[in-house]
């Protein structure tokens, strides 16, 4: 069994495409093990409680990123977790993690990349800048994390069409719901196998 560590800083939408995978027995050799938020309160950290699944808080705000990354990687090591995977996780994932877990760390980001992304490049912000641009097709990637934001290795992509009339808040919508949570967990399944 592959132990899964699931990161999260908000309502948790592709954590619960995850925990609904796993339910399904469709996570591969796979198991959530622990969530672990980056910020207290968030909606995230009651859909893990709710699948019974140990969740702890590592805050981000007000702290230095060797600290984060330090305690990031002491929770990290305590769950014994085999694969690292950013769902809506707003914070940076520094040098320490990254060296440990190189090449077990997954993100899913909603463009195609390598459209879309790097740093300041999240939520709201993607969506608004893919249709400020004009683009007729955006989509969601599942790509490796290295020390490149949003530069990792592409594993899996699922294009979505971009409709007349659209505002971020729609496109995200959609974007979450055909691309998002349909390849995280595919991804994470192949990752486990």
């Amino acid at each position: 069994m592959t132990r899964i560590a699931v990161l999260v800083s908000g309502g948790g939408s592709n954590l619960q495409a995850l925990i609904d995978a796993q339910i399904r027995d469709r996570l591969g050799g796979g198991k959530i093990v622990k969530v672990i938020s980056s910020r207290e309160g968030v909606y995230a950290l009651e859909r893990a409680q709710a699948a019974e699944i140990s969740t702890v808080v590592v805050p981000r705000k007000g702290v230095m990123q060797e600290e984060f990354d330090a305690a990031l990687l002491r929770e990290l090591t305590a769950a014994q977790a085999d694969l690292v995977v950013l769902a809506g996780f707003l914070s940076v994932v520094g040098p320490l993690v990254l060296s440990e877990y190189a090449g077990r760390i997954v993100n899913v980001h909603p463009s195609l990349l390598p459209a879309f992304g790097g740093s300041g490049m999240y939520g709201l912000r993607v969506h608004a800048a893919a249709l400020e641009r004009g683009v007729k097709v955006t989509g969601a990637t599942v790509h490796l994390v290295n020390e490149v934001v949003d530069g990792g290795e592409i594993l899996l992509q699922k294009a979505v069409d971009v409709l007349p009339g659209d505002t971020p808040e729609t496109l995200q919508h959609r974007v979450m719901e055909q691309a998002e949570w349909l390849i995280l967990p595919q991804a994470v399944a192949a990752l486990t196998g």
